[in-house]
């Protein structure tokens, strides 16, 4: 395979992929409606064809214009997209989807793909755009492509948790390194010790090629960090790519409630743990970035970025409170 088409491209995962794709040797074609700046238009290497991914006519124009061998879909978010992707890529040596770890319908530890089962998906829920209906409409997507694969067509997907890493235009992430770099003290809820398994950008990137190339048809890969940190490791990670010390304190729910906060008030604190199984995918030859250096890389371009993740902030002032509060006991 050297010819591939990239169903989004211009915005962090798929951003990310065109740049692995590239260092792999692939000619790369990107198809999109134009919305966001397009960071390859100076690079002759990559080719554009405009088009809306809902639009059926316009895949099948970008399938007879690229002709690729790989077609990566990173915007697929309704089943009704991957069943037309499906089929219009049909004869491709592969089509990888991009699919989440919030797919699974069960709470285990870690969740294995092939054997913690997906989420339902009803017809009401394969046609919201709400984030409540997210995990089961990736599900159905799965779905999609086992049943793809079943009749002859190379389709496989990929299952991040949590993605991070530069460019990340969610700011979950920059939440907690603005709070690192600005401030001595960071509150983090609970004992710090919860985990929700996150995967750097880069690696999602590098999986979502590798299973392109040494996959196989109608298998589902989980991608996240090998090496899974809580909270409060995550937070001293933070800090120690940064080169600072930050003291982290923790809040429980008798503390935060008195100032009107509660432990989901904060970005990336889940109460249950979320893991994903890695194993599988590493089979194949994938390798992860140590959560080190793929932090550094983060911290880095959240410097020059002017992403605070203030979106997500529960309130300084608030925290300042809860942070008295705790000096008093």
């Amino acid at each position: 395979m050297d010819n591939a088409l990239v169903i989004g491209g211009t915005r962090f995962i798929g951003r990310h992929l065109v740049s692995e794709l590239l260092d792999g040797g692939y000619a790369v074609t990107i198809f999109n409606r134009g919305n966001h700046d397009n960071p390859f238009e100076d690079d002759p290497r990559v080719q554009h064809v405009q088009g809306d991914r809902t639009d059926d006519e316009a895949l099948r124009t970008a399938k007879l214009t690229v002709d690729p061998d790989a077609v990566f879909d990173c915007v697929a978010y309704k089943p009704a997209e991957v069943a037309s992707a499906v089929d219009i890529f049909a004869d491709v040596d592969a089509y990888v989807y991009i699919s989440s770890g919030a797919a699974y319908g069960r709470e285990v530890i870690p969740k294995r793909e092939n054997e913690t089962p997906l989420c339902d998906c009803t017809d009401e829920q394969a046609a919201d755009d709400s984030g409540a209906s997210y995990g089961p409409r990736k599900a159905e997507g799965d779905r999609v492509v086992f049943e793809a694969a079943s009749r002859g067509i190379n389709a496989m997907s990929v299952r991040p948790c949590i993605v991070y890493g530069p460019e990340d235009y969610t700011e979950r992430l920059d939440y907690w390194i603005d709070r690192v770099l600005n401030y001595d003290r960071v509150v983090v809820p609970g004992d710090g010790t919860n985990v929700w398994h996150r995967a750097y950008v880069e690696d999602v990137a590098s999986a979502m090629r590798v299973v392109a190339e040494e996959g196989e048809a109608g298998e589902a890969y989980n991608v996240g960090d090998r090496r899974v940190v809580t909270l409060e490791e995550m937070v001293q990670v933070i800090a120690d790519a940064a080169g600072t010390d930050v003291e982290v304190v923790h809040a429980g729910e008798r503390e935060l409630a008195a100032t009107d906060l509660s432990m989901d008030d904060f970005i990336l604190y889940r109460g249950y743990p979320h893991v994903l199984a890695t194993d599988k995918l590493a089979r194949l030859g994938w390798e992860s970035t140590p959560v080190e250096e793929a932090m550094r890389r983060s911290v880095a371009d959240h410097r020059d970025s002017d992403r605070d993740g203030s979106e997500h902030d529960p309130g300084r002032d608030a925290e300042e409170r809860v942070l008295s509060i705790l000096d008093t006991l």
